[in-house]
């Protein structure tokens, strides 16, 4: 698959680097000589943030491209972002060139103003340009607000939403066109009265900042605006809120309806606290800091199965279920597993935590368990195979980025029991290797009970073939001996 970015700036890096990552290749058009310098810097921290969100390997990236006209650029592509400056007359010059070669390949703008409509003035083909809206840095926030017209294609516009879910992002369909969407209608908002408190010196930027992180951007983050209020509201809920809080909307507490003048005074004085409260980090510094504190609040969402992190984990779950089945050799130790080692897996050494040596013998077990018949459904029938006791032995390095495959070869097995030996292996080689017992059980009764027949049919014909495999050296070793004589 193949996406055209047209504009290699924040936003546009922003988008190359989530498509990069996510296995598509990349073809960029920008006529700044500077563009590929600065989109490889803002790669450079996608590479270091975005693969910390997921559990699962991510794929091999796709190729990236810098072409030298618009035409070469959207020529075969699947998808189109523009991301060029917010200026009408050059977003049209634009989509003139883009569909003199692609007239009907989706065009998504990130316009944060513009309403699609406006956008399809003049087009070769109105009904592939819509408003494709994301949020910096666009490689970690995963909203995209997608805005339709009546003259798009609504076919077309399902397409794009698909598109955007396979990166990872969650499209947001805008049910009718405005200007600045939903999102940035809220943020000029908030712009606009930050801008009075500190131009009447109620507050400076940094005690703005301040009063957002500390405090309801907190509670935003997880639960957005109605929500939030709903709790607010007590045990009667929202109906409470309203009657407490509504007549304050009559209270002169904003100036929402006035405009500070913006002048060169308001300039140098918003400038100058900006550069007071932040000035000793550069920009890259900035991102960096903002990228690691984003993957620590998705990484709890994730964990909460809740707001932005049930994105994350839908998004892993797709790429599993489109993961190409192992089909291993029932002859050899059996590939159940592929793994990355990602930024969350590496200890204060800079190699794979002891925590993810287990984590990945889990995803090879749990491989081996689906493939004979025991996994997630086999579980909710009631019974499941339980780790009894678990040996590791560490025998190599892994580190940031290396690609692991997790094999298993069954030294024994029976209607209760389950005698395996899992390798951890990077280049071929093993980096550790796991051996496990494990027991079949009744979860309702708490104790060990024979396996489904089914089940013991798969599990018995792989117990068969591999009784011919050479014995591990270390199975059944013990703590501190070479050699291995231990029995399943």
């Amino acid at each position: 698959m193949k996406a055209a970015i047209i504009g290699g700036g924040v936003i546009g890096g922003g988008w190359a680097a989530r498509f990069l990552l996510n296995g598509w290749d990349v073809a960029v058009f920008d006529p700044d000589p500077e563009a590929p310098r600065k989109l490889g810097e803002v790669l450079a921290n996608a590479r270091a943030a975005l693969p910390a969100l997921s559990d699962v390997s991510m794929p091999d990236n796709g190729s990236l491209t810098f072409e030298k006209t618009l035409c070469d650029a959207v020529l075969g592509a699947d998808y189109i972002q523009e991301s060029v400056s917010e200026n009408l007359a050059l977003k049209h010059r634009v989509y003139a060139g883009i569909q003199s070669v692609a007239p009907d390949t989706p065009l998504g703008s990130s316009t944060s103003g513009f309403k699609p409509s406006e956008l399809q003035e003049g087009a070769l083909n109105p009904a592939s340009i819509f408003v494709a809206h994301p949020f910096n840095p666009v490689y970690l926030l995963p909203l995209a607000e997608v805005v339709p017209s009546v003259k798009n294609d609504p076919k077309l516009i399902d397409r794009a939403k698909e598109i955007l879910r396979e990166i990872g992002m969650f499209p947001l369909h805008v049910r009718k066109e405005i200007d600045a969407h939903i999102a940035d209608r809220f943020l000029e908002a908030v712009w606009r009265e930050a801008l009075w408190l500190v131009k009447d010196g109620v507050a400076t930027t940094e005690e703005i900042d301040e009063a957002i992180r500390m405090g309801f951007g907190l509670r935003w983050g997880q639960m957005g605006l109605f929500e939030t209020y709903r709790i607010a509201g007590g045990e009667a809920g929202m109906k409470h809120f309203l009657e407490q809080f509504g007549p304050c909307l009559t209270w002169p507490w904003t100036r929402l309806t006035d405009v500070p003048e913006f002048n060169d005074e308001l300039v140098d004085l918003i400038a100058g606290q900006s550069d007071a409260q932040s000035g000793q980090h550069s920009i890259r510094e900035l991102e960096r800091i903002r990228d690691r504190n984003l993957i620590g609040f998705l990484r709890v969402l994730k964990d909460s199965n809740w707001g932005a992190g049930r994105v994350l984990l839908e998004h892993d779950a797709r790429r599993r279920a489109t993961a190409p089945d192992p089909s291993p050799d029932t002859a050899a130790p059996m590939v159940m597993a592929h793994m990355q080692v990602l930024p969350g897996w590496i200890d204060y050494n800079g190699h794979m935590t002891e925590s993810r040596y287990l984590f990945a013998s889990s995803e090879t077990s749990d491989a081996f368990l689906r493939h004979i018949g025991a996994g997630m459904d086999y579980v909710a029938g009631g019974h499941s195979y339980y780790t009894a006791e678990t040996h590791i032995m560490h025998l190599g390095e892994a580190k940031l980025g290396d690609r692991l495959t997790g094999s298993a070869q069954v030294l024994g097995a029976d209607e209760k029991r389950l005698h395996v030996f899992i390798r951890i292996e990077k280049d071929g080689a093993p980096v550790a290797t796991l051996e496990q017992m494990l027991l079949h059980v009744d979860m309702a009764k708490g104790r060990a009970c024979p396996a489904a027949p089914e089940v013991l049919a798969r599990l018995g014909a792989i117990r068969d073939a591999h009784v011919a495999l050479p014995r591990p050296e270390t199975a059944g070793r013990h703590v501190g001996h070479q050699t291995g004589r231990g029995k399943s």
